[in-house]
């Protein structure tokens, strides 16, 4: 009897998807090459060690044995897709579990592309993988679809349950076998008219977001050179019922989905020729952030007597998200790297992140809070974590610089 689900690559894609699949009943199993034990599956993802734990204990499976992936219904790939030093998708991983799920492939699989690509990933770089590794015609041997990946870590309000799903197949009945999937997970599937325009979809939320975060980091600067409160600007804008949406700034963009400009078409090797100057735009301008925040800071030792050299700093919260222990581009990193240059002597303290090194070397992690707080020239607020008691770190700190907006008006210095 097959099993309901092969999950390709167990990151911050698939280990979500699996535990929705898990919850809505169907038995579903994850794939990884090399060694990887369950058990390490909690220790750096999206997903606690304790939901791993009653995700496996509800009958969820790993394993490294591609042959397995003959004898699934349903093959969703959920593969890296980082960005490389020249700003292109690195499909390399995508590449990979093509070619590994091909040999096994059998015919009426559905198979679901949600790793992040550009517009035509789907059509003319994983499906020639499948056809000439399996021999097998997609659309008609097999389905083939694409549904870009909308899971947000942390988020308490939206999980896969009630997030609307975006599925475009190869077919028609493509595009069915995937929202029949899909049906089972969520409330609600949307039908692209096919896998370009899901992917570019996905490609059109990611880009909303950097860019809107950009505008807000530029009127962060604005109004901290003019004498404006920016975080009562938001607050006045947002009652807006309509033609606004408020977004917040902060010392950088953080995460896995990165701002992707097509015209880096790396896997086919040209361009479409008309490059998102606006995506281009927010990407240096959130890129500057970091750079920022330590300039703000070096000011406000400044005004206080004191040198960035030599002082004593405790950077708060060094996830990308709040709540949750997930680094990836965390802008804390390069705020850490920055004030290490400039002489300062860094502690750290994040209720998800046991440990940190920066420039190869660990940074001493606070373990009181407060004592840590009052004993440093400057408390940097990186990440607003729920557990902090920010009226009370704002009493026990020298100098408080908030990039969240997170402190009560008028507690610390805000960005």
């Amino acid at each position: 009897m097959p099993a309901d689900l092969a999950v390709i690559g167990l990151g911050h894609i698939g280990l979500p998807l699996a535990q929705a699949a898990v919850a809505a009943g169907l038995g579903t199993l994850g794939y990884t090459p090399g060694p990887h034990t369950a058990a390490g599956l909690g220790a750096d993802g999206p997903l606690s060690p304790t939901e791993v734990r009653r995700l496996l204990t509800a009958g969820f499976r790993t394993t490294t044995d591609p042959a397995v992936l003959g004898r699934v219904r349903t093959a969703v790939i959920c593969a890296p897709t980082p960005l490389g030093e020249d700003r292109a998708l690195d499909l390399r991983a995508v590449a990979e579990a093509a070619r590994t799920l091909a040999a096994h492939l059998r015919p009426h699989t559905t198979v679901i592309l949600e790793s992040t690509g550009y517009p035509g990933t789907t059509e003319e770089f994983l499906r020639p993988l499948l056809e000439a590794g399996s021999g097998l015609t997609a659309g008609r041997d097999f389905h083939l679809a694409c549904s870009p990946a909308r899971y947000d870590p942390g988020n308490r309000r939206y999980g896969h349950a009630n997030t609307p799903k975006v599925i475009g197949g190869l077919t028609p009945a493509c595009t069915e076998a995937a929202a029949a999937f899909y049906g089972r997970l969520t409330d609600k599937v949307v039908r692209a008219r096919g896998p370009k325009e899901a992917e570019t979809a996905g490609l059109l939320e990611t880009n909303y977001r950097h860019v809107n975060i950009a505008l807000m980091n530029e009127m962060a600067v604005l109004c901290h050179d003019i004498g404006v409160d920016l975080w009562d600007v938001i607050r006045c804008a947002e009652t807006k019922p309509f033609g606004f949406q408020a977004f917040r700034p902060g010392p950088g963009v953080g995460g896995h989905a990165a701002p992707i400009d097509p015209n880096c078409l790396a896997h086919k090797g040209r361009t479409p020729g008309y490059p998102l100057r606006m995506v281009e735009l927010a990407q240096e301008v959130n890129g500057r952030m970091p750079r920022y925040v330590i300039q703000r800071c070096a000011t406000l030792l400044n005004e206080h007597g004191k040198s960035a050299r030599g002082a004593r700093v405790l950077l708060l919260g060094v996830t990308y998200k709040p709540d949750i222990g997930d680094e990836e581009g965390s802008p804390a990193r390069e705020i850490a790297s920055r004030l290490l240059e400039l002489g300062a002597h860094l502690t750290y303290h994040d209720p998800y992140v046991p440990q940190w090194q920066v420039l190869g070397r660990p940074v001493p992690r606070a373990d009181s809070l407060y004592e840590a707080a009052s004993a440093a020239d400057l408390t940097l607020l990186l990440q607003h974590h729920r557990t902090y008691d920010l009226q009370g770190l704002a009493v026990k700190a020298q100098l408080l610089l908030d990039t969240r907006g997170a402190t009560p008006t008028g507690a610390a210095h805000r960005l």
